[in-house]
């Protein structure tokens, strides 16, 4: 698939000064982004084990206006309704009430500010980063492609960039005591990576942010020195995983994505750092197919299952259709969260002959992903335990 789309550089940016009180936080409920009206801590969610054991610091920075202030619920979600677009001042006053944020063109200063004091040590206990990380997903994604493109070659802030779930353009720039207006960019022309930078940038995308309200796939371009794009096969925007307890009670009318993105997003950070720490880049990850003829969508196999892109066990041994399209309630958030099509009897005994075959095929494939760089050693024994043998005939 090809598109025209736009090596970004910004040529002016906002010089208004602003009084404004905003803080590095843990973060709770739904994960998509503030995209749900709530501030959240999605890469966290998907990354802690591998922040954890390599004893990595993990800094969240509430750095848009509605995690903060409160303002329009894009995506609703069931069970954060009563939660929803209050922000931080109003969930919680007691705690939060003095927070004052200026406006979403001052949020990629907040993040520069951020990142400054974390490099020095400030809050660490004495801790000093030697390789500091930006990472966001989904709409914080959208944000830090404007960041690398714009502020980056300004400030030179951070070592790498791990972009999750970015869509087709970046986050557009707004004026004070203005929340960013992300509808208004998604049919905007493509922006790519800048390839003049030298902090690279790893870009993990989920089969579902490729097409639909994402598009991301308008923006794609070959990977360079500098740059990695990773697209996994199987996966969805906002999956059960991501979603947390809300999962539970979302009726999209199929069961909700449960692929395995998290395994492959905690390789690409660990690739990250070590990119930036001895120069050994990422491996190149094969495309996922989308196919141009009208409507842009991704090319699927007899299953349902999309063809090319990283692959994984429960991709490639599957016991279900993981796809990144929804089912058939079409809200946004169920079209983002993809789903999990359990395969009949009848089709399981057409792939496997017995437990023992779809347990070795299951084992080879994890290792084959392991070998390919795309899932770390450290996540195998995980990986093999969430082989599914029910409904598979002795």
């Amino acid at each position: 698939m090809t598109s025209a789309a736009s090596e970004e550089i910004w040529k002016s940016w906002h010089k208004t000064g602003a009084d404004g009180h905003a803080r590095p936080r843990p973060g709770a409920g739904p994960h998509p982004g503030v995209s749900v009206g709530l501030d959240s801590d999605a890469e966290w969610t998907t990354l802690h084990e591998e922040i954890t054991r390599r004893g990595d610091v993990w800094v969240g920075v509430s750095a848009q206006r509605i995690g903060v202030q409160g303002g329009p619920v894009l995506v609703p979600v069931t069970g954060a309704a009563g939660l929803a677009g209050k922000g931080l001042t109003a969930i919680d006053p007691a705690r939060y009430g003095t927070l004052n944020h200026p406006g979403d063109g001052f949020s990629y200063d907040i993040l520069t500010q951020v990142a400054r004091a974390v490099r020095g040590g400030a809050g660490l206990d004495g801790l000093r980063p030697q390789r500091l990380i930006a990472a966001g997903e989904s709409q914080s994604a959208y944000a830090l492609v404007t960041y690398h493109s714009g502020v980056q070659p300004l400030t030179h802030a951070f070592d790498g960039f791990l972009v999750h779930s970015r869509g087709a353009t970046g986050l557009g720039l707004v004026g004070p005591g203005e929340n960013a207006d992300l509808v208004s960019v998604l049919n905007d022309t493509p922006t790519i990576f800048r390839t003049d930078l030298d902090a690279p940038v790893l870009d993990v995308q989920t089969e579902s942010d490729l097409t639909g309200v994402l598009d991301s796939a308008r923006a794609r371009q070959p990977d360079n020195p500098r740059l990695r794009l990773w697209e996994v096969a199987g996966t969805a925007h906002a999956d059960a995983r991501l979603l947390g307890p809300a999962a539970a009670v979302l009726d999209c009318g199929v069961p909700i994505n449960n692929g395995p993105l998290h395994f492959v997003a905690k390789a690409a950070l660990r690739a990250l750092a070590v990119w930036l720490t001895t120069g050994a880049q990422p491996p190149v990850a094969p495309r996922i197919e989308v196919a141009a003829g009208g409507e842009p969508h991704i090319t699927r196999d007899a299953d349902g299952i999309a063809v090319g892109g990283i692959r994984t066990p429960p991709v490639d041994v599957p016991v279900s259709a993981l796809s990144g399209a929804g089912g058939p309630n079409t809200s946004t958030i169920c079209a983002l969260a993809g789903s999990s099509r359990p395969f009949t009897s009848s089709r399981l005994g057409e792939l496997y002959s017995s437990t023992a075959d779809y347990r070795r095929r299951y084992d080879e494939a994890a290792k084959s992903a392991v070998d390919s760089g795309f899932i770390l050693t450290a996540d195998l024994e995980s990986l093999l335990n969430a082989a599914d043998t029910t409904g598979i005939t002795s």
